[in-house]
């Protein structure tokens, strides 16, 4: 007993030591990955034409759980055109998903007008929630172009509740969680648009 209880053990160590060895060798070319999808998903939501910057060059932190869903600082990326800020891309979490927290950027240019949105991380439901990928469906290319006035914006809610966003076949509660989360951001951007667009960078992009 004693014997093979050693044999476990060795076994056991040298399996730990692969997987340690393998996450070492991956980890820089995963954080590499996520980087190169990152800039090209704010390309997307911030066109090139409207900056000069490069967008993950200029971030900023920002930590307000009622505004972006969770409570840890979350990075936003600020557009520059000579200099001066023409948009910013908000990180925010939608938390009531149906299978739990979705991440998503919202591209939005100084007037409070959306450019863009994203989803960046999700575990919807494949062939019903996940329509909130734009792999999947152009549901989100919705958002473009809209703005909010203020918090009774009745717009801002799926068609089921009154507003103007479609919801999915038998899955409404995804795509009122999205909504609600970008609702939320934009109404954070227009109460402190000044400050954000002036803080100066303090962040390191990290997904660890």
């Amino acid at each position: 007993m004693i014997k093979n209880g050693l044999l476990l053990g060795v076994f056991a160590f040298f399996c730990t030591a692969l997987v340690a060895v393998v996450n070492q060798q991956t980890f820089d070319k995963i954080k590499q990955q996520q980087q190169l999808e990152l800039k090209r998903v704010l390309h997307q939501i911030i066109p090139d034409e409207l900056h000069d910057n490069e967008l993950t060059e200029y971030c900023i932190l920002i930590h307000d759980e009622d505004a972006l869903g969770i409570d840890e600082p979350l990075p936003s990326y600020i557009a520059t055109k000579q200099s001066l800020p023409v948009a910013i891309a908000i990180e925010a979490v939608a938390p009531d998903g149906y299978n739990g927290n979705i991440r998503l950027v919202i591209g939005v240019n100084t007037a409070g007008e959306v450019l863009g949105v994203r989803t960046l991380t999700h575990s919807e439901t494949p062939g019903l929630g996940d329509k909130i990928d734009l792999r999947k469906s152009d549901w989100v290319l919705g958002f473009n172009k809209k703005s909010i006035q203020d918090e009774k914006d009745r717009l801002w809610h799926v068609k089921k509740d009154g507003g103007d966003f479609d919801q999915f076949t038998g899955a409404t509660i995804t795509p009122r969680a999205y909504v609600k989360a970008v609702k939320n951001a934009l109404l954070y951007f227009n109460s402190n648009k000044d400050t954000l667009l002036t803080r100066p960078a303090n962040c390191e992009v990290n997904y660890q």
